[in-house]
């Protein structure tokens, strides 16, 4: 038999390997799937061979039209290497998998070329589910009701087939030639892409359906792939440690590491990794809308025309900011707002409460409806036509979030016992932890006083972790060795968490020798 076992490396999962068979004689009289089970075992090194019997059917006449000469196409379930397809000697042996990260609001999908690794495209596009809830909690409570779980779930394949099926399009792809779709997500999101009733997850003692899914068909799941393509959800840890984060780790390769990691992902929770090669401990907490953008007035998603930067002149309190692409400023996102309120506390314009200092703010500070509001750009230069403002509340609801975000890590070191500044590396994931400026973070006492080297921004790591389990073999089983190492520590029910909250609701920290590089300007 001659073999051309095209794949990426020597260690993918998914492979498509050229067979070429004597055809049967009297002689040599071996059924067909038993002939091709042999020639698979021989290539594949494996014992174990499944054909699905929607397939079985077919191959005989497969086999002859294609004169015993084919493509084969399998996926490695564990120890049993599972036979997806069959194609025609004329093939090119081009073969693609998907790789997908679940996003609560952003669904985030690349197409990648299996038999070089390359990524033929990457797409982002808005999670359908925002329209019941822009929350989890919205939607656990809408699975409940009848048919509630199935909408959700269909929204989401629904979706998601439309943009497949426009990749295909664009690549010139037949759907049988995608073979393989993985997926890291939190873990309710998983739950709702598997058809999953998270009723539980959101209850003391917060209980998944399951932690570690098995590998399904696309065809089960009604995705419009190949259809005996696997599907492989990456595993989640608890009830707010999901795939995502396990594709966090995965990708920073903290697990490897000697010296002590942090990695910090700010999407619907913040969630948190703590350690190295011997030891991981992980935890989430409610920190991440307002982190976000997703709470002040004029907070919004990085996109066109958001201001992603600012920076404010102590001396003349001149404002200065930039927008994404350069255009009219439409509202503010994650990383501008937390320049802005940092800028505010270092120019004197908000005390350490964040409370607008109306001295420093002058005319900049209005009322709306009774309330403190501060202009920061005016009507005549904001595309809306109308002043971006920041309110009392939109301030107030940024320390709550950046004092929860500071109190999960200081809980998480001090639950191991491990000084906060004895971190060698912050891995800071996320479309958060492409933008965030660290030294304004550690203004506002988001995150330690550590040497600014220390923060490493690592991008979408859930797309990196479930691209990495897409296309490697060890990388896939990585997934699970790093699930079993992780501790992880429950703060829904964690005293020491609510004590330490308290003390961190102040702009760095009622503790200011925590935070002695944050010098504000003086009143």
């Amino acid at each position: 038999m001659k073999s051309d076992s095209t794949v990426h490396g020597h260690n993918s999962w998914v492979r498509k390997l050229r067979v070429q068979m004597p055809s049967p004689s009297l002689k040599d009289n071996t059924a067909d799937i038993d002939r091709l089970v042999r020639y698979l075992k021989k290539e594949l090194r494996a014992e174990n061979i499944s054909i699905p019997y929607s397939l079985i059917k077919d191959i005989p006449q497969l086999l002859r039209d294609f004169a015993y000469h084919c493509w084969v196409s399998a996926y490695e379930d564990y120890g049993t290497w599972r036979v997806i397809h069959l194609s025609p000697p004329e093939d090119k042996g081009h073969f693609y998998g998907l790789a997908l990260d679940l996003g609560s609001s952003t669904l985030v999908m690349r197409a990648i070329e299996l038999n070089t690794g390359h990524i033929a495209k990457e797409i982002s596009f808005h999670n359908p589910q925002i329209k019941i809830g822009t929350d989890i909690l919205s939607r656990i409570h809408y699975a409940s009701k009848p048919e509630g779980l199935a909408d959700l779930q269909q929204m989401l394949i629904t979706h998601l087939n439309e943009r497949i099926s426009g990749v295909a399009s664009e690549l010139a792809l037949a759907p049988h030639e995608i073979l393989a779709l993985t997926v890291a997500g939190n873990t309710t999101m998983t739950h709702f892409f598997l058809g999953l009733d998270p009723y539980w997850i959101c209850r003391e003692p917060y209980i998944p359906v399951v932690n570690r899914p098995e590998i399904i068909s696309a065809q089960e799941l009604g995705i419009n792939i190949n259809p005996r393509a696997p599907v492989f959800a990456l595993p989640n840890v608890g009830s707010y440690f999901g795939g995502d984060l396990i594709a966090g780790i995965l990708a920073s390769g903290m697990n490897h590491m000697d010296e002590i990691c942090l990695l910090v992902d700010v999407g619907t929770n913040a969630e948190v990794v703590l350690g190295n090669k011997d030891w991981l401990m992980g935890c989430a907490g409610a920190a991440g809308p307002a982190l976000e953008g997703g709470v002040a007035s004029m907070g919004m998603m990085a996109g066109p025309g958001v201001i992603d930067k600012v920076t404010i002149d102590p001396q003349t309190l001149e404002i200065q900011y930039h927008t994404i692409e350069d255009l009219p400023p439409v509202g503010i996102c994650g990383s501008g707002l937390i320049d802005l309120v940092a800028q505010l506390f270092l120019a004197g314009m908000i005390d350490l409460r964040g409370k607008f200092v109306a001295s420093r703010c002058g005319e900049r500070l209005i009322q709306i409806e009774g309330i403190n509001h501060f202009v920061v750009v005016h009507a005549n230069e904001s595309a809306t036509g109308k002043p971006l403002t920041l309110s009392q509340p939109d301030i107030d609801s940024l320390i709550r979030s950046k004092a929860a975000m500071y109190t999960i890590l200081t809980t998480i070191t001090k639950t191991v016992d491990i000084d906060i500044h004895d971190i060698g590396k912050f891995f800071i994931a996320g479309t958060f932890g492409s933008y965030i400026d660290p030294r304004s973070a550690i203004t506002l006492g988001m995150i330690p006083d550590l040497p600014l080297e220390t923060y490493v921004p690592l991008g979408n790591t859930s797309l990196q972790g479930a691209t990495l389990a897409l296309l490697s073999q060890e990388a896939r089983q990585e997934c699970f060795e790093i699930r079993d190492k992780i501790t992880y520590l429950e703060l829904n029910v964690n005293q020491e968490f609510m004590n330490l909250f308290s003390a961190a609701k102040f702009i760095p920290h009622t503790d200011k020798t925590l935070f002695p590089s944050v010098r504000p300007y003086p009143r």
